[in-house]
């Protein structure tokens, strides 16, 4: 099983950086304190994060919002899930504990200002792709959602055999790929655009690594992708 991002992918968005997590045989269950203490602490620092200015024209918001625009998805509407995370913190909303790896990815994501999202690899079937929605994708439940819709032909996603698994880029996943306490086998993705650096992917990606393997065990590994180098193994 392979993580690929094709070649119409990067002719939109040709300087898209992606980090993979890969971990096999992790411990997703119970619950650990220090993570939730750095998740809480991490809420706290936002504000001095963020600066003044408008959330919309933070460096590392204000690029996904131009472009969702360019595939044809309304930012105001169908935030990146760097923005919708943003917004909820700012708004004195405190994040719930879902499992330790979504804890983990939380952290860091509002640590380093980037979308972290991630997939239960033995949900999965064939390669994933990040690429462009095609005229007849197959329908797809997300999280939180009853009823399946098909992405838009042209939209961002990533799919493998059976159909999407994450929206609009990385607006919303698919219920039937989350991450679970139940979950051994997983990727995360940490994904950039321009102005933030490949430092910044770099140290959010080790930080990311490191937590993982801390407090869930496992085989833990982290891989880079971007135009000249589209592809690693996930299994």
């Amino acid at each position: 099983m392979l993580l690929r991002i094709t070649p119409e992918l990067f002719e939109k968005f040709p300087e898209t950086r992606l980090s993979v997590v890969i971990a096999h045989g992790i411990n997703n269950q119970g619950q650990h304190s220090e993570v939730l203490e750095m998740l809480r602490l991490e809420q706290i620092k936002l504000t001095e994060r963020l600066g003044t200015g408008p959330i919309t024209e933070h460096p590392h918001i204000a690029p996904w919002r131009e472009a969702y625009k360019v595939f044809g998805a309304k930012p105001k509407d169908h935030p990146s899930s760097i923005e919708n995370l943003v917004r909820r913190v700012s708004k004195g909303h405190t994040l719930p504990h879902i499992n330790t790896v979504v804890d983990v990815y939380n952290t860091v994501s509002l640590r380093h200002l980037v979308p972290v999202g991630g997939e239960d690899l033995d949900t999965l079937q064939g390669d994933v792709l990040l690429t462009l929605a095609g005229e007849n994708e197959a329908p797809v439940i997300l999280l939180g959602e009853k009823e399946a819709r098909p992405p838009y032909p042209g939209e961002v996603i990533y799919k493998d055999d059976i159909g999407s698994i994450c929206r609009r880029w990385n607006w919303k996943e698919a219920d039937r790929s989350k991450l679970t306490e139940q979950t051994k086998n997983l990727f995360l993705v940490i994904e950039t655009l321009p102005p933030v650096s490949q430092d910044v992917l770099k140290q959010a990606t080790n930080e990311l690594a490191t937590l993982v393997r801390t407090y869930c065990g496992g085989e833990v590994k982290g891989v880079f992708l971007d135009s000249t180098s589209p592809q690693t193994q996930l299994l």
